[in-house]
Parts: structure tokens; sequence; C-alpha cells
């Protein structure tokens, strides 16, 4: 997958403030001639954070562009965030969390670091494909908390690996997997998945008449639930061209994308 070829997708994306903060330190990028889609949420204060998870998809699309692969890209983002960091001038460092998806025909490559998460997304379904690489996720690993308690655990916002760690390397996670026609993908910042659970995304994702009025709603009742952070959000699935124009079922979705084709 190092040259992905330019694939027929259907996207729409948000990024929103919230209700609490006064800016958005969350960043997103849609690129389908790279077929890149990514999403950062920066940390260290609104001008460092807004500064990190900006540089972080600078460098990945830059280092895409040359040639590298997605892993070795992010690497390369966590590094000019760690140099541009400059530690001990009386400023708290700054990191981003980084979740990116590239799509090659029905195939897609994910790669994550931090608690921004990646979705697969049918008309009765929902799966996390991401794994947090947070404090609160070791803990349920673990086997000492349940996924319910991790959900309100005064810790949850507290994340073991970003972008931009001084002497640490992250740790990406990376998986490989396909999208049916039928399925979305859905990459968010915490700001989403902190005030809605996975039940309510996947309800609102399958109720929806277009991509525009799917993160349009699931960014609205993220912010009527409270908003207490930044909240970004990408929907995509594959185009017209890419899918046939029979359905074995139904499903809500299908009838989106099928109302897509000419």
């Amino acid at each position: 997958m190092s040259h992905p070829s330019p694939v027929s997708v259907v996207f729409a994306a948000q990024s929103v403030a919230g209700q609490v903060r006064t800016h958005n330190e969350d960043a997103l990028i849609c690129r389908p001639d790279l077929g890149l889609w990514a999403l950062a949420d920066g940390m260290g204060g609104h001008e460092r954070g807004e500064v990190a998870s900006a540089l972080a998809l600078d460098v990945l699309v830059e280092a895409l562009l040359q040639g590298a692969q997605l892993v070795a890209a992010v690497q390369a983002a966590h590094e000019a965030i760690a140099a541009a960091a400059q530690p001990g001038v009386g400023e708290a460092g700054m990191g981003s969390t980084l979740v990116a998806a590239r799509l090659d025909g029905d195939e897609f490559e994910l790669a994550w670091v931090g608690d921004s998460r990646a979705y697969r997304i049918g008309s009765e379904h929902i799966e996390q494909l991401s794994h947090d690489h947070s404090w609160v996720q070791a803990m349920v690993d673990a086997g000492q908390m349940s996924a319910e308690e991790a959900r309100e655990h005064p810790r949850r916002n507290l994340i073991l690996q970003c972008l931009g760690q001084a002497g640490q390397a992250p740790e990406v996670g990376l998986l490989r997997a396909r999208l049916a026609p039928d399925e979305l993908l859905l990459l968010c910042s915490d700001g989403l998945t902190g005030e809605l659970d996975d039940a309510a995304i996947q309800h609102c994702c399958a109720e929806a008449a277009t991509l525009e009025a799917m993160v349009e709603q699931l960014v609205g009742l993220a912010n009527s639930h409270g908003g207490r952070d930044n909240i970004s959000c990408i929907v995509l699935g594959l185009g017209p061209n890419a899918s046939p124009r029979e359905a074995p079922t139904p499903g809500l979705l299908r009838k989106l994308f099928k109302s897509l084709q000419p």
C-alpha cells in the first residue's frame, strides 16, 4: 500500500470548538488524491495544541508525498512536534493524538496514537477498530475496570502515548481491513466519544440522510450532551463507482450510497 490508487470515496467532515473551550486544538485533513483521511487532537494549551495538531497533519502528508509508509509518516510527525516543542522555555510541552486512514480500493490501513478513534459502522452495527492508548483502557485491558466505569472515570483523559512526547517514540497502532459497500469509516476525536457512547454514534449515523447531515448531527448531539471538548469527526464510505448496483440487503447506509449513483 505504498502508492494507493485514487479511490472513489464519499466523505464529510466537521470540527468545532465545543461548548466550553474557546479554541479548537483539533485539526483534520481530507486528501482523496492520497487516499488519506486523518485528524489530530492537539495538547499543550490552545496555541501550542493548535500548532501540534496542524504540524502533525502537515508532516504526515509531506512524508506520504515523499513515498513513506503510513507508520513511518506518523513517526515523522512525532519527531517534528518533539523538535518544535523546545523544552525549557517556560511553557508546557506540546503533543497531539492522531488517527489516520489510507484507502486503496476497498482496503484500508489505519494508524493511530492516543485516544482519537476509528469505527466501522453499518446500518445495524458499530465496531471500534482503534484501541485507545489511555490509562483507563489499560485498566480495562487488565480487568481492573469495566468499559462503563472507564467512560466516567476522572482520569479518562489521561493518555499513555502521543506524538511529540519527549524522549519516547510512540508505539503506533496499526491495522489493515476492508470496508464493505454498506459500511462507513468514522474517524473522531475524544470530544465526540467523551459525550456519546457507541450506540448513540451508530444510531446517529444510521438515521442520517446524507454524510453532511451525519457529521452535523454527530457534532450537534455531542454539543447538546455538554460539548466539554473540541469535537471533530470524518465519515467516509466507498463511492458509487466502487459499490455494486444491487444490494443484497437494503440497509439505510446502502440506500444512501445507491442514491448517489447516476
